[in-house]
């Protein structure tokens, strides 16, 4: 098993092997005997699938979170980032049953197509494919951001009151270089990169350990975390910093532990640990280089800067690298310039390896033209990697640095795990007796919970980053209703109305961040709605929503039919495409 970086895995990726799960959902039969099944090895322990889990989490985010959140919370990024991975939590305990109960690649995806059908599935669908297809460019952002040091990649720039690094000519030429070898390495070369992931992985968890170590040992100011102010831009700036300074992206691999469910020899057990274990430790990591980050800044550099929102200092295109020269850490300087180029690299090549495998499964779906469907003699989808190409190169021209993409990736990330909760919600009702090797307790407060925090995590992202998410998902739409006229969709039957609820949702979220005051100061949005009263909205909302799900799911016979036809395609879709990796 190949582990990769923010919760991909090259199995999941590539079509898990799904022979040793029945069709009949309720209740399961029974796996068979190794010697008429060669499926998954189920040899994965609980420390395997937690390491995977810890590795995947940490991806590129941390090298600029720390600088962003103290930059929007000030000391108070503390509290962002416990309340970050708080609200991921609760979405990964509703994808740790979904996962154990189905441990399908492209769950995301096909999840919502069982419990509500095409309609619904196309809009999770889309929502997801936006979220992956802009990941490739903000690691390769990341990587360029960083090497400024090295040539003029990008320049530093005012946006919205906020400095961020945006790419040059010089960068976009090389984004474009990037980008393509990443669509080369995928269609030729993936195998032997699957060979060296596990290094990668381990490279990422030593180097951001040795950097919270070195911080702390050299240099500590306790000052730094009164003398501006704990807390200068209040609650606001807290929760502001956790959708749009990169918190809740670090922690958006949580979903590996799920994918190697399938894997492990315990999932009942083992897969609830990984899950909330590499959750909670990552967030002790990054709460612990948060404190390094802001202890290890000279006085003098905040007192110039004048307050938190104005911190900047030498070379901070690579913050953490530019700390590490302050403080005569020339060599770990060395190392987190060259984790700049390993870390967004092997993201990076890993999600347009997914953009592809989900413009695969969405032609699965029935719900995008079936040429996205086909693979060539390697199993590559390689319409779908030309599409990742081209896609991700426009995402860079209305978000050419990394601080303005990272909000909006947050929000679509998040907005497509949002219909997890959801789906649980109506599974339960639609195959009561389908085993559950994991079960979440409570009924339904978390899965409400985990809704709710992700409409949350939306509308903190703000005005100038919802209207941008929601024209990438009424263009969605569009094609829907372009690629239904042609004849493109496989099937006529929609299932409008059990998918009905996802638009007052998104119409609702989108009206709510109009009136609201994120961000601050206002770009466009009325800014009429305090905190408390844009709290309980969205909760309100987000329990209309959750209701209307809820009651408008498929008849129980359709969702169990849908059911059998996802596993059934998921057992085709190893044999297609299974050899790619």
């Amino acid at each position: 098993m190949i582990h990769t970086t923010e919760g991909v895995s090259f199995s999941a990726v590539a079509g898990v092997n799904h022979a040793d799960m029945a069709t009949d959902t309720s209740p399961r039969a029974a796996t068979p005997a190794p010697s008429e099944n060669p499926g998954l090895k189920r040899h994965v322990g609980v420390v395997g699938l937690l390491f995977a889990s810890v590795g995947s989490i940490i991806g590129s985010g941390w090298l600029f979170g720390a600088l962003n959140a103290a930059q929007t919370a000030g000391p108070a990024a503390i509290v962002s980032w416990l309340l970050g991975g708080l609200l991921i939590l609760l979405l990964a305990l509703v994808y740790a049953e979904l996962g154990t109960m189905y441990p399908l690649s492209g769950g995301v995806v096909r999840f919502p197509h069982m419990s509500f059908g095409n309609l619904a599935s196309f809009a999770s669908g889309w929502i997801t494919w936006v979220a992956v297809s802009t990941t490739a460019p903000i690691e390769v952002a990341a990587a360029l951001q960083y090497g400024t040091r090295y040539a003029p990649f990008t320049s530093e720039n005012t946006v919205n009151g906020s400095t961020v690094y945006t790419l040059t000519a010089l960068g976009y030429a090389a984004a474009v270089v990037l980008m393509g070898v990443f669509v080369v390495v995928n269609a030729v070369g993936v195998r032997w990169f699957a060979r060296i992931n596990n290094v990668l992985v381990g490279w990422k968890l030593v180097v951001i350990l040795l950097v919270i170590v070195a911080f702390l040992v050299t240099a500590f100011h306790g000052d730094n975390f009164t003398s501006h102010g704990f807390k200068p831009s209040g609650w606001h700036g807290v929760f502001t910093a956790v959708a749009t300074s990169g918190i809740v992206f670090s922690y958006l691999g949580f979903r590996q532990g799920i994918e190697l469910a399938g894997e492990t020899d315990n999932p009942r057990r083992n897969v609830p640990l990984a899950v909330i274990g590499s959750v909670l430790i990552t967030a002790v990591i990054y709460v612990a280089l948060q404190v390094a980050f802001i202890g290890s800044l000279d006085p003098s550099t905040l007192a110039d800067s004048g307050s938190w929102a104005s911190l900047s200092f030498a070379n901070d295109f690579g913050p953490l690298a530019a700390v590490a020269t302050a403080l005569g850490l020339t060599w770990l300087a060395v190392v987190l310039y060259a984790d700049a180029i390993i870390s967004p690299g092997d993201t990076g090549l890993i999600y347009t390896t997914v953009t592809a495998r989900i413009t695969y499964a969405m032609a699965k779906n029935g719900n995008a033209p079936s040429a996205l469907g086909r693979t060539n003699s390697r199993g590559v989808p390689m319409i779908g990697l030309l599409i990742a190409f081209v896609v991700g190169l426009v995402a860079l021209l209305p978000f050419p640095s990394w601080q303005q993409l990272v909000g909006f990736i947050t929000s679509a990330t998040v907005l497509s795990f949002a219909s997890g909760p959801l789906v649980l919600a109506a599974l339960r009702k639609q195959v009561p007796d389908a085993e559950r090797p994991f079960r979440l307790p409570g009924g339904h407060v978390i899965p409400f919970l985990a809704f709710w925090g992700s409409n949350l995590i939306v509308y903190w992202s703000g005005w100038t980053t919802v209207w941008k998410l929601m024209i990438a998902v009424l263009i969605g739409f569009v094609l829907l209703a372009v690629f239904a006229a042609v004849g493109q969709l496989k099937g006529k039957n929609l299932d409008a109305r059990s998918g009905l609820w996802v638009v007052p949702w998104l119409v609702g979220l989108t009206v709510i961040s109009f009136l609201g005051s994120y961000p601050e100061p206002a770009t466009g949005n009325l800014m009429k709605l305090g905190f408390v009263t844009s709290f309980l909205l969205i909760g309100a909302l987000s329990a209309v929503v959750y209701v209307m799900a809820y009651r408008m799911r498929l008849p129980d016979d359709r969702a169990r039919a849908y059911v059998e036809e996802v596993l059934a395609e998921a057992d085709a879709e190893e044999t297609e495409v299974g050899g790619a990796v």
